[in-house]
């Protein structure tokens, strides 16, 4: 295997434990469809890089099994949109204007992305529309999945969070959020993880049945 498919093979581990949470050797084994002693070589890389850190898990039965997830280094090579200015000013509105003055700006962001979006979701079903959700998502660096559970329900999961300090600072963003999606999708969303507040993901619980707005 040369340096290039080396180096994309462990590209495709971290975006596994990003978007799939912590992992053995085995389970990535059998999703990259190489040998676990392949396996260990790129993780040990990895480790030696920082990039990961490993958790003994003790079973019932049998030995105890490794499982790997990312550090806070390796979190830090996925997108993030943000600058330590935008932070800066941020406080300075704060202590200038108050509280309500974030308000307004959030709300203001909010409408400017639901008139920039709000044609693609345009004669489609809500399926549709979720699916178009996650892929406006995606285009912005938040590695949204969905999928459907049953008849009409639906969840949205967002794995990075490309405004993680501004989310964590200001709960206004993860409002922004939510409420953008009830105006896109067109019916209520229930936020049950939340990445600001220590979830392992964002995510969204999307119901047909939901009172429509």
């Amino acid at each position: 295997m040369n340096q290039e498919n080396e180096t994309s093979t462990r590209k495709v581990i971290l975006t596994m434990l990003k978007t799939q949470g912590q992992l053995s050797v085995g389970e990535m084994s059998n999703q990259l469809r190489i040998t676990e002693m392949a396996v260990r070589r790129h993780l040990n890389t990895l480790e030696r890089d920082g990039l990961l850190e490993t958790k003994l898990v003790r079973q019932a039965m049998g030995r105890p099994t490794h499982l790997y997830l990312l550090t806070k280094q390796a979190d830090d090579l996925f997108p993030k949109n943000y600058h330590h200015l935008t932070l800066d000013l941020l406080e300075e509105l704060l202590e200038d204007e108050g509280e309500e003055k974030i308000d307004n700006l959030f709300k203001k962001r909010e409408d400017k992305l639901v008139a920039k979006y709000q044609s693609r979701m345009q004669a489609k079903s809500l399926g549709e529309r979720v699916s178009e959700l996650a892929r406006i998502q995606n285009e912005n660096g938040y590695m949204a999945k969905w999928n459907q559970h049953g008849d009409g329900e639906f969840e949205l999961s967002e794995h990075n969070c490309p405004i993680t300090q501004v989310a964590n600072r200001y709960q206004q963003a993860c409002q922004c959020e939510l409420s953008l999606f009830q105006r896109l999708l067109g019916v209520k969303v229930e936020r049950t993880e939340c990445l600001a507040k220590g979830g392992a993901k964002c995510t969204y619980m999307i119901e047909r049945n939901a009172t429509n707005l």
